[in-house]
């Protein structure tokens, strides 16, 4: 029996940090984003939706994203308890700048994390989460397939009222991918043994 399944972009896929300064093709973009909708979803309910930037759009979101970090270092935040990620986040947006695409993801069926919501909520926000989780994983195995690096990005949440209110959305922003042509090679980041993680009750 093999060790790995076949399926090569499982165990080849990368986060990528640095970019080639190369155009993304149409084509590929549009492979990448229908990989992505065809994801398991929650009761079928598939509450992705993609919203693709580019250029100077780009360069716009990320200045949002810019006037929101600045926010939090002045101590104005939802996130009291996350600031020791703020540096963290600030090499996130030098890292989205130098990516030529980035996909802002929604949850077309949520509203902002920081309103409270009801015990059924929240179990279909968790769901529809997790279904966006597998959408995501779609994209970036489907870029790793295509020859394109990507970046799964969480860091957006502490901009989050300047991002949402630059994409103009009620929905909930629940992450970004960057993606373009990789210029480095990592290595595979450590991960956990089987023993550590499965438990066998048959």
């Amino acid at each position: 029996m093999k060790d790995k399944i076949s399926f090569n972009p499982i165990y080849e896929r990368r986060s990528i940090r640095k970019f080639q300064q190369k155009d993304v093709p149409a084509e590929l973009l549009n492979k990448v984003l229908d990989a992505g909708r065809v994801a398991p979803s929650a009761k079928n309910r598939q509450p992705w939706k993609y919203i693709v930037f580019g250029n100077e759009p780009k360069k716009e979101l990320l200045k949002s994203m810019e006037d929101g970090l600045q926010r939090e270092e002045k101590g104005i935040t939802n996130l009291p308890k996350s600031q020791h990620g703020i540096a963290d986040a600030k090499n996130t947006l030098r890292i989205m700048r130098e990516a030529p695409i980035i996909i802002a993801v929604t949850n077309t069926n949520a509203k902002s994390p920081f309103l409270p919501i009801d015990n059924d909520e929240r179990i279909t926000e968790i769901c529809d989460s997790l279904s966006i989780g597998a959408s995501v994983e779609n994209m970036l195995l489907a870029a790793q397939e295509l020859g394109l690096g990507a970046l799964w990005i969480a860091n957006t949440c502490f901009a989050y009222r300047e991002l949402t209110a630059y994409i103009n959305t009620n929905e909930q922003l629940a992450c970004a991918i960057a993606i373009g042509y990789a210029n480095e090679n990592p290595n595979p980041r450590p991960r956990k043994s089987l023993d550590e993680i499965v438990e066998y009750r048959w």
